[in-house]
């Protein structure tokens, strides 16, 4: 959800800047920066910005400066006579020099204003204002976009990586049940005595015992869920989405790795958690 916009346009002797920012955020967090001559349309300025943007933590700033000679500062005269006679009696009260006294003048309240304060704009040049702040908003949703094909990449190549290694342990399960057999064969031979084992009464407790240990449904369900990503991230607005399928990726990976009880495997366990986190970091910037 990260973004950045900026237009600007020139109406006669105005000068108008639309710019715009946006960092991640789970809901849509709009900072308006307008300047004094454009509050009055905020509510305008608002709408159609939420539009475009949606979510993430987004400023938005239309500035408008004047050209030329129009582009002054304006002085109080009546405000300014009466603070220098204020503080030219001040002063000869407490027997002071008032040699600058001026430059204290100009630094009082309300004494100095810029001209910007008195613009207004006609209907046609309220138009070309919206005009700008469309623009500015159509260069960050191009923004937007080339990141989000970056991003897409990135996640599915994340989501195909997990696929590699839960194959993996696909192999590395098929030879799991005869090596945990032989491993419990043994330790019970040299226990009890091979010719004390029932053999019947061996298969019926490890056929029990490896109900404990199978997962083929995590590693099915995790196949599934990763199929489900990719055909989910071809939608629109799909962030939150996302995330609750990355969640039950997580879910799956979690099971098979309590449920494995084998170092390679437990190995492999980690490098797909290790990926999942990039990818739930990346959702962020997903809308």
């Amino acid at each position: 959800m990260t973004g950045f916009g900026r237009a600007t346009l020139l109406i006669g002797d105005k000068k108008i800047t639309a710019e715009l920012r946006s960092l991640n955020s789970k809901q849509l967090d709009l900072n308006l920066k307008l300047a004094s001559c454009l509050k009055e349309n905020e509510p305008v300025f608002r709408s159609r910005t939420s539009t475009i943007a949606e979510r993430g933590k987004v400023e938005l700033a239309v500035f408008v400066e004047e050209s030329g000679e129009s582009n002054n500062n304006i002085i109080n005269k009546k405000l300014a006579s009466s603070y220098a006679k204020e503080l030219k009696s001040l002063a000869k009260e407490l027997k002071l020099n008032d040699d600058d006294i001026f430059a204290q003048v100009l630094k009082m309240p309300e004494v100095l204003r810029s001209s910007r304060e008195q613009i207004a704009f006609n209907a046609a040049e309220w138009k070309s204002v919206y005009t700008t702040l469309d623009k500015a908003l159509d260069a960050f949703d191009a923004f937007r976009k080339k990141e989000g094909k970056v991003l897409d990449e990135e996640l599915k190549s994340r989501i195909k990586t997990i696929a590699a290694l839960q194959k993996q342990v696909e192999l590395l399960d098929k030879k799991r049940f005869t090596a945990v057999r032989t491993k419990i064969k043994k330790s019970l031979d040299e226990l009890v005595g091979k010719e004390k084992v029932d053999g019947n009464r061996f298969e019926q407790e490890l056929i029990y015992y490896f109900e404990k240990l199978d997962i083929s449904e995590e590693l099915l369900r995790l196949k599934t869920h990763c199929d489900y990503f990719i055909a989910t991230s071809r939608e629109d607005a799909c962030g939150r989405k996302l995330g609750f399928i990355s969640q039950e990726i997580g879910r799956e990976i979690n099971t098979i790795g309590s449920k494995a009880n084998d170092a390679p495997i437990q190995k492999l366990v980690v490098q797909m958690k290790d990926e999942l986190e990039k990818i739930k970091e990346q959702l962020m910037n997903v809308l």
